[in-house]
């Protein structure tokens, strides 16, 4: 089963391109971020068209998540956390795997810039409450796999020049040991897991030749609860998406669970 997670920044804009990767790449479930539309605008029967069903939870121009899967997706929820500016930020669903009950929690994180403002605070009020709502979950059902784009850098290896980034949202030390507290709850971050000094990158901004000259940074994850590591067989960042002509700014990543 492959299970793909990509800010898509624009479900309409990007369609083509979504349309292009799924019949080459093959995934089984997408988990989708940023589709900056509202629910009734989504364009499901693009999907349908190719077997796949959409399960959404938009907001009009910014943020939005979407479970887009060929398999069939059960309980989907969009109440994960109480989100003080109810933006659409958080939508879960369970799949059965084996004798496994796994729930998908796919994420768009705030990103929290400049620091210097209320933005930054909500981000960090944001998380708080995330990661409160995971330890309440976790009681329930040990088998969860979080993913999406995060706004976090982990490490200083996953970004071209941390120096630039450490007194920025994404970089800075009290957003960083918040990542660790999820991990600490019972995760892996899968991708460093099965890569332990490798550096690649998710997210390239638009300016400056960032693609060009591989400034970019790793903030969309796979954090998988630790007993369901021995099902995981790869992780691959698939950075073809993102050389297409009018791309996401971020590319897919990709889990393989055998």
């Amino acid at each position: 089963m492959k299970i793909i997670s990509w800010n898509v920044n624009s479900v309409r804009a990007r369609i083509n391109n979504i349309l292009e990767y799924i019949k080459q790449d093959k995934p089984d479930i997408l988990l989708i971020q940023e589709i900056k539309t509202q629910d009734e605008n989504f364009p499901y029967a693009e999907f349908e068209k190719i077997g796949f069903s959409s399960n959404v939870f938009g907001q009009k121009s910014y943020n939005g998540v979407a479970i887009v899967s060929k398999i069939d997706i059960k309980n989907i929820k969009k109440d994960f956390i109480k989100d003080n500016l109810k933006q659409s930020r958080v939508i879960t669903g369970e799949i059965k795997f084996k004798e496994k009950k796994i729930e998908l929690i796919n994420i768009y994180f705030p990103n929290g810039n400049p620091i210097d403002s209320d933005k930054y605070q909500y981000k960090k009020d944001w998380l708080k409450k995330f990661v409160s709502s995971i330890k309440k979950k976790l009681i329930k059902n040990p088998n969860l796999i979080i993913a999406g784009d995060f706004n976090i850098i982990p490490e200083e290896n996953d970004v071209y020049d941390f120096k630039r980034y450490e007194n920025d949202a994404l970089g800075k030390l009290e957003i960083r040991k918040k990542f660790r507290e999820l991990l600490n709850l019972g995760f892996e971050d899968i991708y460093r897991f099965k890569n332990k000094d490798k550096q690649e990158f998710t997210f390239w901004d638009y300016f400056a030749g960032s693609w060009q000259k591989n400034y970019g940074m790793r903030i969309d994850h796979f954090l998988v609860s630790t007993n369901l590591i021995e099902d995981i067989t790869s992780i691959n960042i698939n950075k073809k998406p993102r050389s297409k002509v009018k791309p996401s700014d971020h590319t897919p990543i990709e889990l393989i669970i055998n």
